[in-house]
């Protein structure tokens, strides 16, 4: 097993794709969690703190300015390789900018500068994607999401758990972000040597055109809606159970802060490297569709795991297991379903389609902790945790019923198209356009109710519930006219 592990780094393009995934985990945790703890160091107020956590965003949002970056083409590397360049020495100058800041002196040019420094991460985020779905083939797509998953979350680490450890005992908070910003000059080097993808990949030939026509054809596919749900339900499970993980070992359990901490740091990290490079072992053997039923049902089996550490007496060896095993199975979960996402998109807009399918796979993630920190209100840990394995079965039951679709893309690297309901489905498709702009005016008002400038929460509100039952109809009606479009297809 260990040589096939090693076989994965052996293929070509693999070490580029890890150095390069490594670029792009860095500057996530430079504007979050070190971050944070720099400003808690500081005596900045707990408001303030929160106000930062805005500055995410950017990645929520990337999919806006994707369009651009498949539009136009730099003068140098080319389309994928140039913006690369210029997202990475705009990150170099923006992190060690921050690192002559002072939160208690420059809060708010560090904040302009956090802000910098999500755009263009979230950037490269959208060019390393694209790189990655232009570059694989079909058959290298399972190596190169485990290998670029090992790359991110090695960076995670780094700037991360690694990061406040240096500025802590050694270097200091602003030192620190320097060495940081000296490690992007990996994803540099990297960029200049790494191949510019191959192929007569057209561009769009307007802006306009990179705006609307990656929406045509995704939504004049096959199946097209229920894939839609497919992203948003595949690991919906995993997310259930990860949502209070943390909160469960400390409180419903009863585990020390520094112990729970310790191990899912290091031990849960390690298993997810582990997981994304035993996934990208059985994927060069396992059809995408295969990999993906395969390990989403041994995520939904491994949430059992907290299920036990609920009925049985407090242990740390335990409690260790049941995090490897979750995380393992997680990792390997999450190199298909990025294997997935490459494999959904069209090489000739793949930033911009590669950008909405990464934002649409995010919703699970982002609004589950609401709704799991009622259940367990109401409904406790125990069945909470059973509940988690139940939420992962409608994405298996998707990905069951999107199969032939899924094959079909995977066999031919094209797409079947749509050939039923043409009158209808241009209506669910304004049913959500419209739910998605009420949801970013939403957004837009509550930056601007945090700011101060507006004070409509009331409003805000209702944009929120409005934009979801919009957005959510849309979805539901895409997705009913799917499921007769496919029964009609099967029994043709």
């Amino acid at each position: 097993m260990l040589k096939q592990y090693l076989d994965i780094f052996t293929q070509r393009n693999a070490f580029m794709l890890l150095v390069l995934g490594f670029a792009s985990g860095l500057p996530l945790a430079l504007t979050s969690g070190t971050l944070q703890a720099w400003m808690t160091v500081e005596n900045v107020d707990l408001k303030t703190i929160g106000f930062f956590s805005l500055v995410g965003q950017a990645y929520v949002f990337k999919f806006l300015w994707s369009p651009f970056m498949d539009r136009y083409t730099p003068s140098f590397l080319g389309r994928r390789r140039g913006w690369l360049l210029i997202s990475q020495l705009s990150l170099i100058v923006a992190i060690a900018a921050m690192g002559f800041m002072n939160p208690s002196q420059h809060l708010w040019y560090l904040a302009a500068l956090a802000v910098v420094v999500a755009f263009c991460s979230a950037s490269q985020d959208i060019v390393f994607d694209a790189y990655k779905t232009d570059l694989l083939s079909a058959e290298q797509r399972g190596v190169g999401a485990a290998v670029s998953v090992l790359g991110y979350r090695l960076a995670m680490l780094v700037s991360g758990g690694l990061a406040l450890w240096l500025a802590d005992r050694y270097l200091g908070w602003q030192n620190t972000y320097w060495l940081m910003a000296c490690l992007m000059l990996i994803g540099v080097f990297a960029t200049l040597m790494a191949p510019e993808p191959t192929g007569e990949i057209a561009a769009p030939r307007s802006l306009e055109q990179a705006v609307v026509t990656p929406l045509r054809d995704f939504f004049g596919r096959n199946n097209a809606w229920l894939i839609l749900l497919l992203i948003v339900a595949y690991k919906v499970g995993d997310a259930f159970a990860g949502s209070l993980s943390t909160t469960f070992l400390i409180r419903g359990i009863g585990f020390d802060a520094g112990d729970v901490g310790l191990v899912n740091k290091t031990l849960g990290l390690f298993a997810t490297i582990l997981g994304a490079l035993l996934g990208g072992v059985f994927m060069q053997r396992l059809s995408l569709f295969r990999a993906l039923m395969l390990f989403g049902i041994l995520q939904a089996v491994s949430n059992i795991g907290y299920w036990i550490l609920v009925v049985t007496s407090k242990n740390l060896l335990s409690m260790g297991s049941v995090i490897f095993l979750e995380n393992l199975c997680g990792g390997m979960g999450t190199a298909a379903f990025v294997a997935l996402l490459m494999t959904l998109c069209n090489k000739s807009f793949s930033a911009t389609q590669f950008a909405l399918l990464s934002a649409l796979s995010a919703v699970g993630r982002v609004y589950i902790g609401p709704i799991a920190g009622w259940f367990v209100q109401e409904h406790g840990w125990s069945l909470f945790y059973l509940f988690s394995i139940v939420a992962a079965l409608p994405g298996l039951l998707l990905l069951l019923i999107c199969r032939q679709t899924l094959e079909y893309t995977q066999r031919t690297d094209g797409f079947m198209p749509r050939t039923e309901f043409a009158n209808l489905y241009p209506w669910a498709l304004r049913l959500l356009a419209a739910g998605c702009a009420l949801l970013l005016l939403w957004v837009l008002l509550l930056i601007s109710n945090a700011l101060e400038i507006t004070h409509a929460q009331n409003l805000a509100t209702t944009l929120l519930q409005l934009g979801g039952l919009l957005a959510v109809a849309g979805v539901i009606a895409g997705s009913i006219l799917d499921y007769f479009a496919l029964r009609r297809t099967r029994l043709a």
